[in-house]
């Protein structure tokens, strides 16, 4: 039990650049507010507490101390030390020699096992639950990697203690009936709901990993206008000839009859997640034609965007197309979308019948049934974020941890029935925040099962949202014990682990190290590379210009404080390559630059084949990269 005390207080006046955990309290403009979500105030966004009802309330003068929501404890994760090179993790040695059960091969912790492989240990036999490897088999860590079966020589196996289907923890307290901000709360309590099992696979059984290197990059809808990067484009440059897959980004999706579902429609994004582009997609004749034969008249059913899509897999038939769903602006509805079994078929039942079948909307004569057909091979989910507010108007519930999960396994089960009526493999990706904090809200080993692989978005880990600075890097490989970001500020909103703050953890290797401690296969971790830079102007001349206090963030073409690799290459300046981080950045004097180079890329390759990752490396985006494709030709590498 626990006393609720009701009292008035002066709370602490709202800051920009500030992280709020949901639950905590600001004074803004004399009135006290609550945050609903955790989220950063980022400098210059506005997301003041009166302007932004769906990450603060109205908390009254008397606020009551908020109940700590009963959340699942986290599993210890151990940080290894940043260095200079690939982390090398220790070959576990077995206690006792292994002894081998007939047939059955002895358990060997150099070797990778996949769920569902058999080894013997100690005269004992051991089932794999998951992929794992360098983990001893044990008859006491029921819930670890192995299972036991049995003694070598007897058929007789221990009974084993019948696990609780994923997601189907009960929920400890009865859960309150949600309040309209302004309303007067309702004092009934809600039943705890019945947990929903997630979808299964055959027992044991995982989508297998890639067996090479996936080398792949986002084309933005959006960018063949003031860019001027069309599909063509990826072929005349030379970047066709590097890339296995292409995610197009995005499609959004939208509440429709009682529920949520994908959609293609012309609405310029206002501010709310309620955009769409069907003359981008569907309805314009490209600048430059994939197929200059290629005549499309008034009445043809399909152009745009995916008319060359359709064109160029003609001429790269073995390159793999996706379709984006959500990105930074248009995730609003996932959350929402992903709450219910119904509302997650419904969701993806849409999504599969327009953009797999191909039975696009009509929209000013575009369109129809079989409008276009076999243009994409699999779904590209792009959530920002699970559990964490994005771009400050998603809808978040903590029930998302498992949500995205259930959700990942109702999009492979009606994929897997297609593939099955038609004969042909359609695949399933993710792009994952891979902050700490966006880890720890979702479930890696479990959704990572019904995937192919999983795009990690290592970058945008500094930028110039935070105006005065300090400098600092947008996709190191290694954090770096010397940034000001790394010893713990001692607030609480920072999250702090040991002497490292949250901010710390944003660099890749200690991603990857996340994801894999938490049971997922290597060879389905890709990385993400960024054909753009971050930066500030006024920099402090010293130190290279490296966290350094700064006036602003720095000029870009479309948009402050980020401007594509292919400017960056000409831009005055001399470029440094750290030696922690292994990052490279730009100064000159006034201006700091943190972006990818050719040679970094190639780090990032060996950085990821170290690992057992395949190498596999893929970016945002196309439309970044200079005429010559320099960047995808480096990335290319990760194929050799």
């Amino acid at each position: 039990m626990m006393a609720v005390a009701s009292f008035s207080y002066a709370a602490d006046a709202w800051k920009e650049g500030t992280t709020y955990n949901a639950g905590a309290v600001v004074s803004y403009s004399g009135q006290n507010y609550q945050a609903l979500v955790t989220h950063t105030a980022h400098v210059g966004a506005n997301w003041n507490p009166a302007s932004t009802p769906t990450l603060w309330k109205v908390a009254s003068g008397s606020v009551a101390t908020p109940v700590p929501t009963l959340a699942p404890t986290a599993t210890p994760v151990a940080t290894p030390s940043p260095t200079s090179g690939p982390v090398v993790t220790p070959t576990t040695t077995p206690i006792a020699p292994p002894q081998s059960c007939g047939t059955t091969a002895a358990w060997n912790s150099a070797t990778a096992y996949n769920g569902g492989a058999t080894v013997a240990y100690n005269g004992k036999k051991f089932t794999a639950n998951w992929w794992t490897q360098g983990n001893t088999p044990s008859t006491t860590d029921q819930w670890g990697p192995w299972k036991y079966v049995g003694e070598c020589g007897t058929s007789t196996a221990t009974p084993t203690p019948t696990a609780t289907p994923i997601g189907a923890t009960p929920t400890p307290t009865p859960t309150p009936t949600a309040t309209p901000i302004g309303a007067t709360p309702t004092p009934t309590v809600a039943p705890t709901p019945t947990p929903t099992a997630i979808p299964t696979l055959a027992p044991g059984q995982e989508i297998p990993a890639p067996t090479t290197a996936q080398v792949g990059s986002y084309f933005t809808q959006w960018g063949v206008y003031g860019r001027d990067y069309q599909v063509a484009d990826i072929i005349t440059s030379g970047a066709a000839q590097q890339l296995t897959f292409i995610n197009y980004a995005f499609g959004n999706i939208y509440p429709k009859n009682g529920g949520y579902e994908c959609g293609i429609i012309n609405k310029l994004e206002g501010g709310a997640g309620d955009g769409g582009d069907a003359w981008a997609d569907m309805g314009l004749t490209a600048k430059r034609r994939v197929d200059a034969a290629d005549t499309i008249k008034w009445d043809d059913k399909l152009a745009g965007n995916f008319r060359e899509l359709q064109a160029y897999k003609k001429k790269f038939p073995d390159t793999k197309l996706f379709i984006s769903l959500g990105g930074w602006t248009w995730s609003k509805w996932f959350s929402e979308a992903a709450k219910t079994d119904a509302l997650r078929k419904q969701l993806v039942k849409s999504c599969i019948d327009i953009y797999i079948k191909g039975n696009l909307p009509v929209v000013d004569g575009r369109g129809g049934p079989g409008s276009a057909p076999n243009i994409f091979d699999g779904i590209d989910i792009d959530w920002e974020f699970p559990g964490v507010q994005g771009v400050g108007y998603n809808t978040v519930s903590p029930d998302d941890k498992r949500n995205n999960t259930l959700l990942l396994a109702e999009f492979r089960k009606q994929l897997d029935e297609l593939a099955a009526a038609n004969q042909k493999k359609y695949l399933l990706t993710v792009a994952i925040g891979v902050g700490r904090d966006k880890i720890e809200m979702t479930e890696p080993r479990e959704y990572a099962r019904y995937l192919d692989w999983i795009n990690l978005m290592t970058y945008d880990y500094n930028g110039g949202w935070n105006a005065q600075g300090p400098t600092d890097f947008q996709s190191h490989l290694y954090a770096d014990p010397a940034s000001p970001s790394y010893k713990c500020s001692g607030k609480p909103e920072d999250k702090c682990y040991g002497d490292r703050s949250l901010v710390s953890y944003y660099n890749t290797a200690d991603a990857v190290d996340l994801l894999l401690q938490a049971g997922v296969n290597p060879k389905k971790l890709v990385v993400g590379i960024p054909k753009y830079g971050r930066g500030w102007t006024g920099v402090t001349n010293a130190n290279n210009g490296l966290y350094q206090k700064t006036t602003d963030a720095a000029r870009g073409t479309y948009e402050k404080g980020i401007e594509d690799y292919k400017v960056l290459k000409n831009a005055p300046g001399t470029v440094y390559v750290h030696p922690v981080t292994k990052q490279s950045y730009k100064f000159d004097g006034t201006n700091f630059w943190s972006y990818d180079t050719p040679e970094v890329i190639q780090t990032k390759i060996d950085y990821a084949k170290s690992k057992g990752l395949n190498g596999g490396v893929f970016s945002w985006s196309l439309d970044g990269d200079d005429s010559n494709a320099t960047l995808s030709k480096a990335m290319g590498n990760a194929r050799k």
